[in-house]
């Protein structure tokens, strides 16, 4: 039986994968490691707390010796999602995002090698590759060209995971996604601050000009494609992940206001960005070629299931955005 380690389980993506895992394969033991940082929750996974085939570990992936700790317990096979994730943080201080990001890749690469692993994935971004023009598409062969500390620390975490797999011979496949929506989402991300914002009657903010456009795609679409990458992705290959379903963020706005019937009066623009990338698009073709993977929740009925999960889950985001379920960590844990 596989025994698979999954970084950053307690996340939006992590959460779902684990989630949808449980619930799909009956012959896979699974170890959600992850850090319970800000962005990691553990109501995020309250239904299988208690799963047989489910274990928690609370650990940081750039402590060397806690990753180790956590492979000795018969771990066959990574899935690396943890990272800090959020542009602006990055912008107001890259630090963290190079330790975790990257340092953080290497601590477990280095485990993955030392313990044998046989199949590792990491979970990067479309973000890697910059942006695009009015026209065209990122592929698995576009340039690496990142715009933001954070996709600079996903494109270096990237390169060193190419690194070990060349040097090494470790069997490593990289995954890149679009932008991801669905429940569980921290609501410091455009779509849940959006929709538990209007809930509420709060304006929401729209940076610049609001078109900038993104490739949207369900967070269950991309958990699918990432098994897939794991169990079919041949070892040193990228497999990019997308919806095909390019939004400006303000036709994504209103949107939103239609479906939640609010006015458009609850949009605020404010500044831009720093350095604001204009435009991602995936092709998805060399995944739905070689994994048999496609994209299966069309945007409007995830968008409309995802509005209801945020509306039935009021307390979830009180919680964070209160930061009660921080101080249940510290009592819990002893500090953070």
């Amino acid at each position: 039986m596989p025994t698979l380690l999954v970084t950053g389980g307690c996340g939006f993506i992590g959460s779902n994968f684990v989630r949808h895992l449980l619930a799909t394969d009956p012959a896979t033991q699974i170890i959600n490691f992850d850090a319970l940082t800000y962005a990691g929750n553990l109501a995020n996974l309250t239904d299988v707390v208690k799963h047989p085939r489910y274990t928690f570990v609370r650990g940081d992936v750039t402590d060397r010796e806690q990753v180790r700790a956590a492979m000795g317990r018969g771990v066959t096979d990574v899935i690396h999602f943890a990272a800090e994730s959020h542009v602006d943080r990055s912008i107001q201080d890259s630090g963290p995002f190079l330790k975790t990001n990257v340092i953080g890749t290497q601590v477990l690469l280095d485990a993955a090698r030392e313990f044998g692993v046989k199949r590792y994935v990491q979970v990067s971004t479309d973000e890697v590759y910059g942006s695009l023009g009015d026209t065209g598409l990122f592929t698995e062969h576009t340039p690496l060209h990142p715009n933001s500390p954070y996709s600079a620390s996903k494109a270096a975490a990237d390169l060193l995971v190419q690194a070990y797999q060349h040097t090494f011979g470790l069997h490593a496949v990289i995954t890149r996604c679009s932008n991801n929506y669905g429940p569980y989402q921290f609501p410091e991300k455009l779509i849940p601050l959006f929709v538990s914002n209007l809930l509420a009657d709060q304006q929401v903010p729209v940076y610049g000009d609001g078109m900038q456009v993104r490739d949207w795609i369900h967070v269950l679409d991309h958990c699918r494609g990432v098994e897939a990458a794991w169990r079919k992705g041949r070892s040193g290959e990228v497999y990019n992940f997308g919806g095909r379903c390019e939004k400006a963020n303000l036709h994504l706005t209103h949107l939103l206001l239609e479906l939640l019937g609010k006015p458009k009066s609850l949009i605020k623009y404010v500044a831009d960005r720093l350095g604001h990338d204009r435009r991602y698009a995936i092709d998805c073709t060399k995944a739905e070629r070689e994994l048999g993977w496609a994209p299966q929740v069309p945007f409007e009925t995830g968008l409309r299931e995802t509005i209801e999960w945020y509306r039935a889950n009021a307390a979830w985001v009180a919680a964070i955005k209160n930061k009660d379920y921080l101080a249940y960590y510290e009592k819990q844990y002893g500090g953070r």
